[in-house]
């Protein structure tokens, strides 16, 4: 029993297990066995799910008869992001650190070990076209999850995922790595999700526990500690310009 003696809607938790299936296999549609497999449903009742998703543009099929998310996904995506108050606070922000140091910048949200994307504002001279909004990483592979998880050791996972050859994987060395950013104040990446990318990355503390943070890339060739302190001084600033605005939950 949930929510106050509430079922739970099977055809509904099924619906939503499918969609959440679908974001994760992005880079690669499943077909419709692997789809069954991963619901534990009949292929009967999973391609009439399909077919009823299909018709209402939640999901779309390839050529290949591979399943993927459809338009209506991202149209309640943009919805929550642009309805989300802490969004329309930092987003300005965003733009004026972008413009001012010529970088790229990123707003994320913790979930389930996680950072999900709410933010990207891409400098002028970034060599890198593509937007993170929406995506998910692990947390402890990114920056902006080890700004938020110095504030919630207790939430690191038991497994860490390796991104990179530079990832942590080892929890006891990432629950010292988070004492130290707690510590200095911020959290490093470096190359630890992307290779050839660092991060310095703040968290949002308007929130408990938190949940939110920014942060910065820089591509290597233009890393140095020098760097590394401007832009952290800079975002130091912008995190106070937040927090003076932003409803303290």
């Amino acid at each position: 029993m949930h929510g106050g003696g509430v079922r739970p809607v099977k055809s509904a938790s099924r619906t939503v297990d499918l969609l959440e299936f679908l974001g994760r296999r992005i880079a690669d549609p499943p077909r419709l066995a692997e789809i069954c497999t991963e619901l534990d449903a009949p292929r009967s009742s999973t391609y009439a799910l399909l077919r009823t998703l299909i018709d209402a543009e939640w999901v779309q099929a390839t050529s290949t008869d591979r399943y993927m998310l459809g338009i209506r996904a991202l149209t309640v995506g943009t919805a929550y992001i642009d309805a989300d108050p802490y969004v329309r606070i930092v987003r300005p922000i965003l733009v004026d650190l972008a413009k001012e140091h010529g970088e790229t910048f990123h707003m994320g949200r913790f979930d389930n070990a996680e950072i999900v994307y709410l933010l990207t504002q891409q400098s002028d001279r970034s060599t890198r076209t593509y937007s993170r909004v929406g995506r998910r990483l692990p947390a402890a592979a990114t920056g902006l999850g080890k700004a938020v998880l110095a504030h919630r050791p207790e939430d690191i996972p038991e497994e860490l995922v390796a991104l990179t050859e530079r990832t942590i994987t080892s929890p006891t060395q990432l629950r010292k790595v988070l004492t130290e950013t707690a510590t200095r104040g911020y959290a490093i990446d470096n190359e630890e999700n992307t290779p050839g990318l660092h991060c310095v990355a703040f968290s949002l503390p308007y929130e408990s526990p938190v949940r939110d943070a920014i942060s910065c890339s820089v591509p290597s060739t233009r890393w140095s500690a020098e760097r590394e302190a401007e832009i952290a001084a800079a975002m130091r600033t912008a995190v106070n310009r937040i927090l003076d605005s932003a409803p303290i939950a």
